[in-house]
């Protein structure tokens, strides 16, 4: 008898399966935990490039003026 060979698709699970088991199981927990922490640091970093960003174009603008917010400018969007 002549087996078929294995699919992409049933290889590509199973490796997921594999990869999700490993990351849960004792030894894989200090490296979740690590992009874990790589997420938190990344998302801090972000947030005050954010923050320096809009304070200098809040200090070019200058500070008294203040121009009418236009649809484009709305956080909303």
């Amino acid at each position: 008898m002549e087996q078929e060979p294995i699919q992409g698709n049933v290889l590509k699970t199973a490796a997921t399966v594999a990869g999700a088991g490993a990351l849960l199981s004792p030894a894989g927990l200090p490296i979740l935990q690590g992009i874990a922490g790589i997420a938190v640091v990344g998302l801090g970093i972000f947030a005050a490039g954010t923050a320096a960003m809009k304070v200098g174009e809040m200090i070019s603008g200058g500070f008294g003026q203040s121009k009418p917010q236009q649809e484009d400018d709305s956080p909303f969007l």
